[in-house]
């Protein structure tokens, strides 16, 4: 799991590397628009998915580092969080009260 979530990051970091590249030096058209239009779009799915999961991250030890990596890789930094990073994701025993 852990192999297929660093390769999810590595090939979103070329993808922004991409999209890095074509806003420095356009690509011929219509590729420049697509990958413009594209890149703007999986940056309103990751700020979503910063909205959504902004409670998860309040508990973190460094919620500021978490949030730009979630803005980078969204849920591929997410899934990658664990339950023993995150306070507020801590499993808490519950009491059963016998009768």
């Amino acid at each position: 799991m852990r192999l297929l979530l660093g390769l999810g990051k590595v090939l979103t970091a070329l993808f922004w590397g991409v999209v890095l590249a074509n806003l420095l030096e356009p690509f011929a058209q219509p590729f420049a628009m697509l990958l413009t239009l594209a890149g703007a779009a999986l940056v309103m799915i990751h700020v979503l998915e910063l909205l959504v999961f902004n409670d998860r991250l309040s508990g973190h030890t460094q919620p500021g580092l978490a949030r730009v990596q979630i803005l980078l890789f969204g849920i591929f930094h997410l899934q990658a969080l664990t339950a023993g990073q995150s306070v507020g994701d801590a499993a808490v025993p519950l009491e059963v009260e016998h009768a």
